[in-house]
């Protein structure tokens, strides 16, 4: 018997790539927060999700799963990358098994409810061991611009569709798994149709905050200021959002503007405190979190969101002892993809020797708020192709320039 299921599976195996190549044809099927939301609160079917999520799922993961195979071979080679790709591999493996199952069949969506959480468990730490292989990479082999620019690329767009497709997964379990979430009763699956703004920057900032005492025994404090420019005048700001999403992000920005405060006012009794102002308006619903802990140079913005670069050490491999306010650099760019998931976005300005306004937007209206995708194409296929040109602006010199050459003869 164990013969037989060694066969089927290593048939089963065999037959991957024909699969990917089959549902990385068709484009994944983007949805609004307002769709989410309507069809959690007023016609939750099990089937009909199931039978959406049984398609959806595996052209989402096969999409991906083609551009990864487009990374540089030094880079697929490494131990993380590829406990990566099995991890997709078997997952897509487990959702095919699905499509000749019978929809009417009770026992059949319990078992996919089953298998969806062993799917997203399997997944749980798909961003830490992704990080490693990067780091494997950059320890044994040269870097240049052009690969770490398409790696960049690569990583944005995968690390998108992870929060997509575990978006599609919490939905799906969290609605049909029978229970009622007893600390949040009204939210719809992992939505929430009135997520206070003011207490998710509240419970960021607090989880923040106990972090940074434990390590530096100390924090700056916080003044939050709501504005909401439809009445006129201050109160308690509401969004439909994903609040798990949301606390990502501020709880990344706040790590960051308590260890820039703190080491910049080191000598300092008094620590400044961190600022953050809430506006909801017409289109946009943006947050702003202020510090004073120094700012940072205007060339290096770009690299704080780049995963090739980290303002941190970088942790060893494997390394669960790390200062609680660093780690793979990775903070800021995944926290901005969460912001533009639903169409929104994160920025970063800064002002050298002063401090960092760090603003989320987000969309005010959940049927502005649709999921941002990414798509394998001849558009995606040529950002992996394109060949490094010369540059037509003039690169300055990084050494000063010594004009004693271009003296006149005597």
């Amino acid at each position: 018997m164990k013969f037989v299921r060694f066969i089927m599976k290593n048939a089963a195996l065999a037959s991957v790539p024909r699969h990917i190549d089959h549902f990385s044809k068709f484009s994944p099927s983007p949805l609004s927060m307002k769709q989410f939301l309507d069809f959690g609160s007023t016609n939750a079917c099990e089937k009909t999700s199931f039978v959406f999520l049984r398609q959806e799922l595996p052209v989402r993961l096969s999409n991906i799963m083609k551009e990864i195979n487009l990374l540089p071979d030094k880079l697929l080679t490494t131990p993380s990358v590829q406990t990566v790709q099995s991890w997709y591999i078997q997952s897509l493996m487990e959702i095919l098994e699905f499509l000749d199952k019978n929809p009417d069949d009770y026992k059949v969506l319990g078992e996919f409810v089953d298998a969806l959480v062993t799917i997203r468990n399997r997944h749980n730490d798909v961003v830490p061991t992704m990080a490693e292989g990067i780091i494997e990479y950059k320890e044994v082999f040269p870097q240049d611009p052009m690969t770490n620019q398409n790696i960049q690329y690569f990583l944005d767009r995968f690390y998108m569709s992870r929060i997509s497709i575990r978006m599609l997964i919490n939905q799906h379990t969290l609605i049909f798994d029978g229970t009622l979430n007893p600390v949040h009763p009204n939210t719809i699956g992992s939505i929430d149709p009135h997520c206070q703004v003011g207490d998710v920057v509240q419970d960021a900032f607090h989880s923040a905050k106990m972090l940074c005492e434990q390590y530096y025994l100390r924090s700056p404090d916080l003044i939050l200021q709501e504005i909401c420019v439809k009445e006129k005048k201050n109160y308690p700001i509401s969004i439909e959002y994903v609040p798990s999403h949301l606390y990502h992000m501020l709880f990344e920005l706040f790590k960051n503007a308590m260890r820039a405060t703190i080491e910049t006012h080191d000598d300092s009794n008094n620590l400044p405190p961190i600022q953050v102002m809430v506006s909801l308006g017409d289109e946009d619903m943006s947050i702003k979190v202020s510090d004073k802990g120094g700012g940072v140079p205007f060339r290096r913005i770009d690299n704080l969101f780049s995963y090739m670069y980290s303002t941190a050490p970088a942790p060893h491999i494997g390394e669960r002892t790390r200062p609680p306010l660093a780690g793979f650099g990775y903070g800021l760019p995944i926290s901005r993809l969460y912001a533009k998931y639903f169409q929104g976005d994160l920025q970063l300005y800064s002002m050298e020797g002063h401090g960092t306004d760090a603003v989320i937007y987000l969309k005010a209206l959940s049927t502005d708020s649709i999921e941002r995708l990414p798509v394998y194409n001849k558009t995606a296929l040529k950002h992996y192709k394109v060949s490094q040109e010369a540059d037509d602006w003039c690169i300055p010199s990084k050494e000063p320039l010594d004009l004693s050459i271009y003296k006149m003869p005597k």
